[in-house]
């Protein structure tokens, strides 16, 4: 590995010889696997990792695997069983575990591909909310699809700027703020950050890091967190940017207790609490993490700016007759976004209309349906939600083969005796989607945009073992 000059210089001269010595050794060799087990559609004690080495410490869902397996053939991959995740990101998710002890509002404002979303809703009380951000619209699109096959209807995505957030007039409870940085923790599993690195990055990287915290602070209640990571090692971005947040806006630090198992590093040239993950002392990819706490007599007045009209708003609508294909326990209101029907936990549906006055929503609550003429089709996304009332479809098993294919978005053949109208397909009891069964063939309800492009002929891949 061919590192940087600039960045050789100033790392080492930042961590010292042998720290820096034992972070070049680790960058020269492979990049741990992991992946970490959706709890909403899995069990502990009744799911098996195939291939695990040893979990990951700080979470009760992570493991690190003996290799990598080829993750895009395995339907339970496509089903959101588990999310392939670096160990380290996994560390957000302990975090608010540790401080987060009852139900809250949280945004996580840099969101894309999903990762630390899905992390942080496996955690978060139940009856919190969580808005998942991506401001880039094809990123929000990939946020969207890992959201939607996670599954849980308490969480929203959008797709906007800090500026558009504080203009809004929401507040949150906690917000993770993982912000766009140079990339220098990435450059073992990514080439390409080697590539685009330079030190006017690094400078940009900085100087936009506090223009988003500037933008996003205001939507913090008094009292509450601010989770602040990048996945990078200078210190301009990490502990330089966070003495900035903290006597910028008067804020605390709120770090708790880090088992020293761990090994996890603490900030370097400066006695702030924060957490650093250097390959070669822990078991990741680099990551920075603190954690400051607005203060109470400092809650600063929302900037009431003119609010903008969103052409993505959210509109009530009414069905004739509400289908039932959500479970019967759960409490539902309806909203169009985007021209799909989604179902919205009614304890949530005044938020959402106020958030999507002027926020891009793409994504809330449960996708449920698009209309077609007198028809409501259901969504792809409603096999995917645990709140599916998985007893209103006829189900049909699909074996390897059959499930690849359906991934694909090829034809495949049902039971004949399998009923006209929407079948939800499965794959070892978990549902991948649903075909419209027109007697002579079945129509394919997958998303284009979500299937396997790849027409290479694999291999079963068995990563987990559903019990």
């Amino acid at each position: 590995m061919v590192l940087p000059q600039e960045f050789t210089a100033y790392t080492r001269a930042l961590m010292g010889n042998e720290l820096y010595e034992k972070l070049l050794a680790a960058l020269e060799g492979e990049p741990p696997v992991s992946l970490r087990l959706n709890p909403f559609k899995t069990k502990n004690g009744e799911t098996e990792v195939c291939n695990a080495d040893e979990g990951v410490a700080w979470t009760d869902y992570g493991y690190y695997l003996s290799g990598r397996p080829n993750f895009t053939f395995d339907p339970l991959f496509h089903a959101g069983t588990y999310y392939v995740q670096e160990a380290s990101s996994m560390f957000v998710a302990w975090i608010v575990k540790q401080l987060v002890h009852s139900p809250i509002t949280m945004l996580d404002l840099c969101a894309a591909p999903g990762g630390k979303s899905t992390a942080l809703r496996s955690v978060l009380p139940q009856g919190s909310l969580l808005f998942c951000n991506e401001p880039i619209t094809q990123r929000a699109s990939i946020l969207a699809e890992n959201v939607q096959k996670f599954g849980h209807p308490d969480m929203v995505v959008s797709s906007n700027f800090a500026a558009d957030y504080r203009k809004s007039g929401l507040q949150f409870d906690a917000i993770l703020a993982d912000v766009p940085c140079s990339g220098e923790g990435m450059f073992r599993k990514d080439a390409g950050a080697i590539a685009e690195w330079s030190e006017t990055n690094v400078e940009h990287c900085w100087r936009l890091q506090r223009e988003i915290i500037a933008d996003i602070w205001p939507c913090l209640k008094p009292g509450g967190l601010l989770i602040y990571s990048t996945c990078t090692f200078n210190d301009k971005e990490n502990e330089r940017n966070v003495e900035w947040i903290a006597q910028e806006f008067d804020a605390d630090f709120d770090l708790p207790p880090i088992p020293s198992a761990w090994n996890i590093t603490g900030s370097i040239g400066s006695d702030i609490p924060a957490c650093r993950f250097i390959p070669g002392i822990s078991k990741g990819e680099g990551l920075f993490l603190c954690v400051l706490r607005k203060r109470y007599e400092h809650g600063m007045v929302h900037d009431e700016r003119k609010k903008r009209s969103s052409k993505s708003m959210t509109t009530k609508v009414s069905l004739p007759e509400m289908p039932q294909w959500l479970n019967a326990d759960l409490a539902f209101d309806t909203r169009q976004i985007n021209g799909n029907i989604h179902a919205i936990p009614c304890q949530w549906t005044s938020l959402l209309d106020k958030a999507s006055a002027t926020l891009r929503i793409v994504h809330a609550g449960v996708a449920l349906a698009t209309p077609k003429g007198k028809d409501l089709v259901p969504h792809p996304a409603l096999a995917h939600s645990i709140a599916l009332n998985s007893s209103a479809f006829c189900k049909c098993e699909l074996d390897y083969a059959s499930a690849i294919a359906f991934l694909r978005r090829e034809t495949i053949t049902l039971h004949a005796d399998t009923p006209r109208g929407y079948v939800l397909v499965t794959h070892q009891g978990m549902p991948l989607g649903f075909v419209k069964n027109i007697g002579n063939r079945a129509n394919n309800l997958y998303p284009q945009e979500w299937r396997i492009k790849s027409t290479h002929i694999p291999q079963p891949q068995q990563i987990i073992k559903l019990k």
